[in-house]
C-alpha cells in the first residue's frame, strides 16, 4: 500500500465518521424529543390523577383520606368547600353501626342538626367507585340528589350501596374519596356501644366528636 493508498482510506474513514455522525444527530434529536412526550405524558398523568389529601382530626384519632378529583369532582369539590369553610369542627359522628358504617358531619354533640349553608348536590354514584370497605361516601335521604354535608366511611364492603341504576332504587351512594391511613380509628369507632338519643339510633354512647378537616392539594 503506498502513501497516497493511506491517505485516501482515511479520507474515506473520515468521511463515513462525519456521514455516521451527521445520520446520528437527528436520531438523538428524535430520541430526545420523545424522551419529552414521555415526560410530559407522565406529568400530565399525574396531574389527571391528582387526588386531593384529608385529614379528619376526631377526639380518637386521625383519619387520613384521599379524594378522588377525577371520578367525583362535584362531590369532592363539595367536600372540600364545606371543610374549608371549619363547618366540621365541633360536629360528630352520630350514627355508628358495627360491620356496617359510621357517619358524621351534620349533627352536634347535642345532636342538633347543622346547617353548611350549601344545597343538595348531584349524586356521582355512577361514577364506578364501590362502597367498599374504608370508602368514603356521600351520605343522603331518600332523594337520590339530596346529599350536602353528611358523610360516612364504610366499615364493611357493602355493595348493596352501588350504582346499578338511574331510578330511585338503584341510584346508590356516591363514594369520593378512601382511608389511607387510620382504619384503626375507623375501627375503633366503630365498636363504641351505641343506643338512641331522641328519634336517632345507633348513637354513640361516647361522643366522638370531629374536631377539625384538613384539605392539602
Amino acid at each position: 500500500m503506498n502513501f497516497d493508498d493511506k491517505i485516501n482510506i482515511n479520507i474515506l474513514g473520515k468521511s463515513l465518521k462525519t456521514r455516521n455522525f451527521k445520520i446520528l444527530i437527528p436520531l438523538l434529536v428524535a430520541l430526545t424529543s420523545c424522551v419529552d412526550v414521555i415526560e410530559n405524558d407522565e406529568a400530565n398523568n399525574l396531574m389527571e390523577n391528582k387526588m386531593t389529601q384529608v385529614t379528619i382530626k376526631t377526639s380518637v384519632g386521625d383519619i387520613q383520606l384521599e379524594l378522588n378529583d377525577e371520578k367525583a369532582p362535584i362531590t369532592v369539590e363539595n367536600f372540600k368547600t364545606i371543610a374549608s369553610s371549619g363547618y366540621y369542627e365541633g360536629t360528630i359522628f352520630h350514627r355508628v353501626i358495627n360491620g356496617f358504617m359510621i357517619q358524621g358531619g351534620g349533627l352536634t354533640a347535642d345532636m342538633n342538626n347543622k346547617s353548611s349553608g350549601t344545597g343538595p348536590i348531584q349524586n356521582e354514584a355512577n361514577n364506578g367507585l364501590p362502597n367498599d370497605r374504608g370508602t368514603i361516601a356521600m351520605a343522603r335521604t331518600m332523594d337520590p340528589h339530596s346529599a350536602t354535608s353528611q358523610f360516612f366511611i364504610n366499615h364493611k364492603d357493602n355493595a348493596f350501596l352501588n350504582h346499578t341504576g338511574e331510578t330511585s332504587q338503584g341510584w346508590g351512594y356516591a363514594v369520593f374519596g378512601i382511608v389511607t391511613e387510620g382504619m384503626d380509628v375507623v375501627d375503633q369507632i366503630a365498636e363504641v356501644a351505641t343506643g338512641s338519643s331522641g328519634a336517632y339510633q345507633d348513637v354513640p354512647e361516647e361522643v366522638i366528636t370531629i374536631e377539625s378537616v384538613t384539605i392539602s392539594e
